[in-house]
């Protein structure tokens, strides 16, 4: 029971805190190697040595292999930039390295311990490199030289050969070198893997805010020009009026011309930021899912995507937006597949999404999520369906299913851009009414108002252009 639950909390972590959780305790194992080969060497020694004493150094050696697994711990906290510096812990090390150190060498010179377990002063000042290498060279520097002093005191206090002496530093130094070596290195890795992600995150909120740009920029070009010249030419027929000329209808006749070029040019702009192209969804959603490590295989878009109806390739286009969204942000997934095809009767088209790696009760079929919503919505507008199904093994399909031809594609006015009367901007097509916008202020298309100028022949006032007019307006 405790293993299913550990192993659905594993699954459900994501790609970075399972590098973190394997490195961590890969590290901690190098800790716990001290334990081993310490106590290999004293167990080698229980004949020639007195047992107490080995008790004694044993326990020491067991505190001490504790101590530096809390070290390490918290150094590499430290060494992540997301905790202090274990001061205290480091200084505790130091002390008992030495008193190690300190106690093999009385206990060699009051005969308590054999000479062979001189190794033992040697390899708890190597392991205590380990947290001390994540640490800036200079004080580790410090730090590590009080353990190396009294080590080379035990060796002396035995009144070993010289080239006993060598062998024990040479094997000192290269314990010490690969262990500060490995945990730096180590260290160094995680850091690099979380700068990586918060770049990911970085980059994320620029594409954004660069999309925002973007659509601001197209705003400001369909409309900045258009403005200035209804601006100065409400400005003219205002003179016009005041003189009483005749003209003034044909500059407000330009105007009103201006301000529904104006309508169209941003209708165009809307439809071209909320429409979703279905080919280079499934492109964007394979590069995505396969930059986070998640297996993607796509099966059937380019085949039948250009025989789709415009209107159904992008609202498709929006389930695979959507539904990629979905794997990335809730489910720890190692695999996706999505795949195209038509009904039996080539009636429909139906696109599948299938992902696994969703917690239990984490994803439910159904789901009203906001996403979910506005796909529904999307897909009715044309008379489709979507529908969502979890398997009790932890796969989640969504399926989105859409007539190849529906007479709803006639009723639809904007299906990937939305309703243009929630924006002021109407779905018509046609330049002379006024849109689905102007029917949410209260004024229909093509409905009589107040003051409304009505058709006129070619020859009346509204088509009283003078030979200049065009050429005033370029001025404008």
């Amino acid at each position: 029971m405790w293993f299913s639950g550990w192993w659905a909390e594993w699954r459900r972590a994501s790609h970075r805190r399972r590098v973190h959780v394997y490195t961590r305790y890969s590290l901690y194992f190098i800790g716990l190697m001290e334990l081993l080969t310490v106590g290999a060497a004293l167990a080698n020694d229980r004949a020639d040595s007195a047992w107490r004493a080995l008790v004694v150094v044993g326990v020491l050696t067991g505190g001490h292999t504790v101590l530096m697994l809390l070290t390490l711990r918290d150094a590499l906290t430290h060494y992540l930039g997301t905790g202090p510096e274990p001061r205290r812990l480091l200084v505790g090390g130091v002390a008992l390295t030495c008193a190690i150190s300190l106690s093999v060498a009385a206990g060699m010179a009051l005969d308590l311990l054999a000479p062979s377990t001189m190794p033992v002063a040697v390899f708890v000042t190597a392991y205590l490199a380990v947290p001390l290498s994540l640490l800036r060279p200079r004080r580790a520097a410090v730090l590590v030289a009080a353990p190396v002093g009294c080590s080379l005191v035990a060796q002396a206090s035995y009144q070993l050969s010289a080239t006993s002496v060598m062998i024990q530093l040479s094997v000192l130094v290269a314990m010490v070198v690969f262990l500060a070596g490995t945990t730096r290195a180590t260290g160094w890795t995680l850091r690099v893997l979380d700068r990586v992600d918060a770049a990911r995150e970085v980059e994320a909120r620029l594409a954004v805010a660069e999309e925002r740009l973007r659509f601001g920029r197209d705003l400001h070009d369909v409309l900045g020009r258009n403005l200035s010249v209804i601006a100065l030419k409400s400005e003219l027929a205002a003179q016009l009026v005041r003189r009483g000329s005749t003209e003034a209808i044909g500059q407000l006749a330009e105007v009103q011309d201006i301000a529904r070029q104006s309508q169209r040019e941003i209708r165009e702009v809307v439809r071209g930021y909320r429409e979703a192209d279905l080919r280079a969804e499934v492109a964007g959603a394979r590069g995505v899912l396969e930059a986070a490590d998640i297996r993607c295989s796509v099966t059937g878009v380019t085949a039948l995507e250009g025989a789709l109806p415009p209107r159904v390739a992008a609202t498709l286009g929006w389930v695979v937006r959507e539904g990629a969204t979905n794997v990335l942000r809730h489910a720890s997934a190692s695999r996706c597949e999505i795949w195209l095809t038509r009904s039996d009767d080539r009636r429909l088209a139906e696109l599948t999404l299938e992902n696994d790696g969703v917690p239990a009760g984490g994803s439910r079929a159904g789901g009203a999520g906001a996403g979910l919503v506005g796909l529904r919505e999307r897909l009715a507008a044309l008379d489709g369906s979507l529908t969502t199904q979890l398997t009790p093994d932890g796969i989640f399909r969504l399926t989105a299913r859409v007539p190849l031809r529906t007479p709803a594609a006639g009723r639809a006015a904007d299906v990937a851009g939305g309703a243009g009367g929630a924006s002021g901007v109407g779905s018509g097509d046609d330049a002379d009414g006024v849109g689905g916008g102007a029917v949410a202020g209260g004024v229909a298309a093509g409905e009589a108002r107040p003051g409304a100028r009505g058709p006129e022949p070619e020859n009346g006032p509204g088509a009283a252009r003078r030979p200049g007019s065009e050429a005033r307006e370029a001025r404008h």
